[in-house]
């Protein structure tokens, strides 16, 4: 973003009448608090890269834009705004995970279940424990080259996510910066206050994290507006609506997971998966789904009969992951505090 200066304001003339420039105030003509506002977007999906959670995300956006607010008089405009605002956001990041324990999903923590032989979720774990999802229109740009947009769709996907939470809160900044929104590593050494050498051997002990983590994308081959992908969703909608494992289970990958944060419990196979929604997933029958976009990827809002059958109520939100035409993934994040994040109703009646 260009940043206009102050020496060039005129608005005021001296006893002959020739101009006489504004003297300089802090800020202004640098930046405009509306200004900030502009960047919202980009910076929750760099706070969710980070953070993996988009409650979090919004957290550390709001901090960001409260100390840039405070701070706005002292911005010199020698950096870009959005450079700066990077900077601030990326110190509420190393605030926040400092001393915290990565989010992760239950398949990357603990070996999956038999359903035949699983009769109950279990106890969930704390909130912190897990990656969480994001509305696609929280993070992910509203135009802009099909390219761009693309790898900006796969960097949010929940699978890649997860592996980003496997590296320390410097080098996970520095891969997002380099090679998401690709930034050159002069830019990305300023912001951190370090050298290129230094940054370019972050960037490279990163690569080797992931590699080394061998974490699977669960599903990421189709874009989710494809045609293909579209009547797949509407293939799994009716089956689940109908609860019809048959179907359902024909969709579903020789190797399909299915797991349900915050419990740790996760199942493997489409057998496991049949079985545990006639079983202990039961109440499930007679659901309703709705569908939005979480991550990058296809997704859909669960709600479930209510006690009494006069409403449906919200349950989960399922996050699909497909690959090679068929569902590979189900993430079913369960609470209702998420519906009002994706703008969704509290209930449909």
């Amino acid at each position: 973003m260009a940043v206009p200066t102050t020496s060039s304001a005129v608005t005021t003339a001296d006893q002959a009448g020739r101009p006489v420039p504004e003297q300089p105030v802090p800020g202004r003509g640098r930046a405009r608090p509306e200004q900030l506002e502009d960047h919202r977007r980009e910076l929750t999906g760099y706070c969710y890269r980070m953070l993996g959670s988009g409650f979090d995300a919004d957290d550390a956006v709001q901090e960001t834009m409260v100390r840039a607010w405070r701070a706005l008089d002292r911005f010199d405009g020698r950096s870009s705004l959005r450079s700066w605002l990077y900077r601030i956001a990326t110190n509420v990041c190393f605030d926040a995970l400092d001393g915290r324990k990565r989010r992760a999903l239950p398949v990357d923590l603990s070996p999956d279940a038999s359903a035949p032989v699983v009769s109950s979720l279990g106890q969930p774990l704390p909130e912190q424990t897990w990656l969480q999802p994001v509305p696609d229109g929280r993070v992910l740009p509203e135009t802009g080259d099909p390219a761009d947009l693309a790898v900006a769709r796969e960097s949010v996907r929940l699978a890649l996510v997860a592996a980003l939470q496997h590296l320390p809160p410097r080098q996970r900044a520095v891969l997002i910066l380099r090679e998401v929104l690709r930034w050159h590593a002069d830019e990305v050494a300023e912001l951190l206050g370090t050298s290129v050498p230094a940054v370019n051997s972050a960037l490279q002990r990163a690569r080797a994290t992931l590699a080394s983590a061998s974490v699977a994308d669960r599903g990421a081959d189709l874009d989710p507006l494809d045609p293909e992908h579209t009547a797949l969703l509407e293939r799994y909608v009716a089956a689940f609506e109908a609860y019809d494992m048959t179907a359902l289970v024909a969709l579903l990958h020789q190797d399909a997971t299915q797991s349900m944060p915050p419990f740790a419990l996760w199942l493997r196979g489409p057998a496991d998966i049949a079985a545990w929604h006639v079983g202990p997933g039961g109440g499930c029958r007679g659901s309703r789904l709705l569908r939005v976009s979480a991550n990058g990827s296809p997704a859909l809002a669960q709600y479930k009969p209510s006690a009494d059958g006069t409403r449906w109520e919200p349950w989960a939100v399922h996050v699909l992951g497909v690959r090679e035409g068929r569902i590979a993934s189900i993430t079913n994040f369960l609470g209702p505090e998420l519906f009002a994040a994706f703008g969704l109703p509290d209930h449909l009646g």
